[in-house]
């Protein structure tokens, strides 16, 4: 049996990719890499995660996710900044569920070597 594949879309399996990052065995070295770990928090069901990448100043006290809602796959349509040399990125995404996509422009940024979702308007 072939492990579980990430639902990032990068084809790896999820304990290879996004999986280390939820379990704190690794941090995001870019903001698309962030973006594709957040996705993957949707889609696995982890707020904690999501809660932890997001910066303090737009973050939620809490954040309930929908169970109901079945994401099905990850597109990123373009990135400007969010390398390691940077500070500041962004990243647009089209996200796919079941009954339809989020399309959203995020942005990110690095404090402290740590890469935070700062926030995103829907396209």
């Amino acid at each position: 049996m072939s492990p579980k594949r990430c639902p990032c879309g990068t084809g790896l399996p999820y304990a290879d990719c996004c999986g280390r990052l939820h379990d704190g065995l690794a941090a995001a070295a870019t903001a698309e890499q962030l973006m594709r770990s957040r996705y993957s928090a949707f889609a696995v069901g982890d707020p904690a995660y999501l809660l932890e990448t997001w910066h303090p100043r737009t973050r939620p006290r809490t954040l309930e996710l929908d169970p109901d809602v079945r994401w099905t796959g990850l597109e990123i349509v373009a990135t400007s900044g969010g390398s390691m040399l940077d500070d500041e990125g962004t990243v647009e995404f089209r996200a796919h569920r079941v009954d339809g996509v989020q399309a959203e422009r995020s942005r990110f940024v690095r404090e402290g070597g740590r890469w935070l979702y700062l926030d995103g308007v829907l396209a």
